[in-house]
């Protein structure tokens, strides 16, 4: 493992309690991912790939094995600890935008630094940085627009403008254009391009193919392994 190292498991197994029957999700996944990587995980339904990605995201917790996040190993602790480290370093985008209705794009991005006390309670200073976020994302003008008055393509750039508030080292997106139309996901992928081209390392899970070929790299998981961890010549 090297300082480049943002994600390295090793040997991570889930087993679900199903009743008396024990169900392995995960059977020993070892990887590494390192700073500045956009990488997809693609896997049939069944093959362990979400339950992975809700590990990577210290959503949930192995029943064994190790993983470290950004050189900390996170393997081991509670959720109260897991939502900290998720504030502090994850952003997270999912196929279905999981924006509150009620609430404005703007407010909707600043809400993760409502748990952050690097924004020390600071409103104006929220606010400002949730416009900025949008403007990257190309939305400054609908900073007080409703999600019901978003396209799925503008409700998920608020979505992409929400993972990047907390300056993550990690994002982690989840079908990220699953719900929506070829040209608004090509749209959100030339965004996912531009903050890969910054600096940012990515994490994906997509059943599609001709989004997976747009990273640097694709693993494949089944029956709960790593299949095939390849580069991508086509990035």
């Amino acid at each position: 493992m090297t300082d480049s190292t943002i994600i390295k498991t090793e040997n991570l197994k889930k087993i679900y309690q199903m009743g008396e029957i024990e169900v392995p999700a995960l059977n020993g996944v070892s990887l590494m991912i390192d700073q500045g990587e956009f990488v997809a995980i693609m896997g049939p339904s069944g093959s362990g790939k979400s339950t992975l990605m809700n590990i990577l995201g210290c959503l949930d917790s192995p029943s064994a094995g190790q993983y470290q996040l950004d050189g900390q190993d996170v393997s081991k602790l509670d959720r109260a600890q897991l939502a900290n480290i998720r504030n502090k370093k994850l952003g997270f985008i999912f196929q279905s935008y999981n924006l509150l209705p009620r609430m404005s794009a703007l407010e909707n991005v600043f809400l993760p630094m409502m748990y952050s006390k690097s924004a020390e309670g600071n409103q104006e200073k929220m606010k400002e940085k949730a416009e900025e976020m949008l403007n990257v994302v190309g939305l400054g003008d609908r900073v007080n627009h409703q999600p019901k008055e978003l396209s799925g393509g503008q409700q998920q750039r608020v979505a992409i403008a929400r993972a990047l508030i907390n300056d993550p080292v990690l994002i982690l997106a989840d079908e990220p254009t699953g719900n929506l139309d070829s040209k608004s996901a090509e749209e959100i992928m030339e965004i996912l391009h531009e903050l890969h081209q910054s600096g940012r390392t990515i994490v994906m899970v997509t059943h599609e193919h001709e989004i997976a070929e747009q990273t640097q790299r694709i693993i494949a998981i089944r029956d709960g392994l790593v299949e095939a961890d390849n580069k991508n010549g086509k990035r």
